[in-house]
């Protein structure tokens, strides 16, 4: 299957990179490569890409669409989390750019072995890196009831995550749940019939849930921030691309933090606990796509990107 992934904000992730042309980049979610492929055609020779995805296939795809620019452009398939070991292998310290378009790609939802999406009867699996060995599989037929609950509420941000749960354990008590059809068919049993016929796929939000515990995720996403602003270069940017709330407030509480890391209390007339800004937001409101990337690209109608640029000191 082809690996094809529509670029979310294209256009808006490049402009705020400001790229120059023997600046180093890295693109943390390479995925199809369509924000890789702006960035290698913007660099001079002495410029570097190195771009960085977990799942195999995003990584022989992208290769494909990077040949044109083969000689500046570096791929690593690893986890994001690991950049900077990356980048240190490499025999880089800091970059002038990085790029994370977060959540799951077209590819991925729209390859059915994967069992990433509700809308195709396959093995329970989600694994973005096929080299790990927990599957939603295993989620959903080892984890408790009350571990099940709070991963649909907490990432799923589902009102119906108790019932949900409650479901789950109950069914494969027969048997194990081995289908994203199961599943699915679980779900629906466990929602009200006039509450399934509003607000969308009754399983969306419980699938979501599923796989951001599978890839640890918002883990990732977590542990990752404030080592991204620390391989910045002075005035170098990091933009990223996030698709639900959780992600996005993970992600500008981060950059709140690192602009004003100050702890003192309030009333302290100067600061006295040492922390230094690491630089400032530049998207004090997150930049939305436009009505017609919208209309072109269904998927783009919940992303937001946010920026922050590392300060000159």
């Amino acid at each position: 299957m082809e690996f094809k992934h529509t670029s979310v904000l294209l256009e808006e992730t490049i402009d705020n990179l400001r790229i120059k042309p023997e600046g180093i980049y890295v693109d943390g979610t390479l995925g199809g490569g369509g924000h890789s492929f702006q960035i290698a055609s913007a660099l001079s020779g002495a410029g570097r890409l190195i771009g960085i995805d977990q799942d195999e296939a995003a990584i022989d795809a992208a290769g494909a669409r990077l040949k044109p620019y083969e000689e500046r452009v570096t791929l690593v398939r690893d986890n994001y989390r690991n950049a900077r070991q990356v980048l240190r292998r490499l025999g880089i310290d800091k970059a002038d750019g990085i790029v994370l378009d977060l959540g799951v790609s077209s590819f991925q939802l729209d390859n059915a072995q994967r069992g990433f999406s509700y809308r195709y009867d396959t093995a329970l699996d989600m694994r973005m890196d096929l080299r790990q060995s927990l599957t939603a599989a295993d989620i959903i037929n080892k984890y408790t009831e009350t571990k099940l609950y709070h991963v649909i509420r907490d990432y799923g941000e589902e009102q119906f995550a108790k019932n949900i749960a409650k479901h789950i354990v109950n069914a494969r008590k027969d048997k194990p749940v081995e289908t994203t059809g199961e599943l699915n068919e679980i779900i629906k049993a466990a929602i009200p019939a006039k509450m399934r016929a509003a607000g969308g796929h009754p399983s969306k939000r419980t699938f979501q849930a599923i796989r951001i515990e599978c890839n640890q995720e918002l883990e990732v996403l977590k542990d990752s921030l404030d080592d991204f602003i620390e391989m910045l270069n002075p005035g170098g940017r990091i933009c990223i691309i996030t698709f639900h709330s959780l992600e996005d407030r993970i992600v500008k509480a981060a950059f709140r933090r690192n602009e004003n890391p100050c702890t003192c209390p309030p009333d302290f007339p100067v600061c006295v606990c040492g922390q230094a800004s690491r630089g400032k937001v530049i998207t004090r409101k997150p930049i939305l796509p436009s009505k017609e990337e919208m209309e072109v690209n269904k998927r783009s109608k919940s992303a937001k990107l946010r920026v922050f640029e590392r300060s000159g000191q």
